[in-house]
C-alpha cells in the first residue's frame, strides 16, 4: 500500500474515532437536558452552567460531527443526476467536488475564524452570563477544527477517488 493510501486511511481511522466520541457526546445531551428539564420543571430551580452545557454539547456534535458524517457519506447531496451516473463518474464528482469546492471552503472558514477565535483565546472568554461556562473560547474553537477536520476528510476523499480513478478502467 502507498503512503497515500496509508494517509488517507490514518484520516479515516481519526474521524471514526472522533465521530464515536460525538455519539457519546450525543447521549450526554441527551441526559444533560432531561436534567435541565426535570430542575426546572420538576423543581423550579434554574441551572445556568447546566443549560449552557447543553449548547456545548450540541455544538460539539454538530462541529465535530461534520468530519465523520462526510467519511459515512451521509452528509447532503443534491442528487438528481448524480443517482444516475456510473460509479466512476460519482468517483469524479465526488473528487472534483472535494478539491474545488469543500477544500476552499474550509480553508475559508479556518483563516477566517482564526482571530476571532484567537481574540477569544487571548481574553479566556467566557461566559456572560452568572454561574455560566468561563470556556466560550473553548466553544468558537470548535469554529476552525471542525473545518480542519472536514478539510483532511476531504483530501482523504480526493486521495481515494484519485486511487480509485487510477485502478478502474475508463470503460464507461
Amino acid at each position: 500500500m502507498n503512503y497515500w493510501a496509508t494517509f488517507a486511511q490514518t484520516i479515516n481511522h481519526t474521524n471514526r474515532t472522533i465521530g464515536s466520541g460525538v455519539a457519546v457526546a450525543s447521549i450526554a445531551m441527551a441526559l444533560v437536558t432531561t436534567g435541565v428539564v426535570i430542575l426546572r420543571y420538576g423543581f423550579e430551580q434554574g441551572a445556568i452552567a447546566a443549560q449552557e452545557s447543553v449548547l456545548y454539547l450540541h455544538g460539539t456534535l454538530f462541529m465535530l460531527g461534520a468530519a465523520p458524517t462526510l467519511l459515512a457519506d451521509k452528509h447532503v447531496r443534491v442528487d438528481v443526476f448524480y443517482r444516475n451516473f456510473s460509479p466512476r463518474q460519482q468517483t469524479w464528482v465526488n473528487t472534483l467536488g472535494h478539491a474545488l469546492f469543500t477544500t476552499p471552503i474550509c480553508l475559508l472558514i479556518i483563516f477566517g475564524s482564526w482571530n476571532y477565535v484567537a481574540e477569544s483565546w487571548s481574553i479566556m472568554e467566557s461566559s456572560p452570563e452568572p454561574g455560566g461556562i468561563p470556556a466560550v473560547f473553548l466553544l468558537k474553537t470548535l469554529i476552525p477544527a471542525m473545518a480542519a477536520l472536514l478539510l483532511l476528510q476531504a483530501i482523504s476523499a480526493i486521495i481515494s477517488g484519485l486511487i480509485e480513478l487510477s485502478e478502474v478502467p475508463a470503460n464507461d
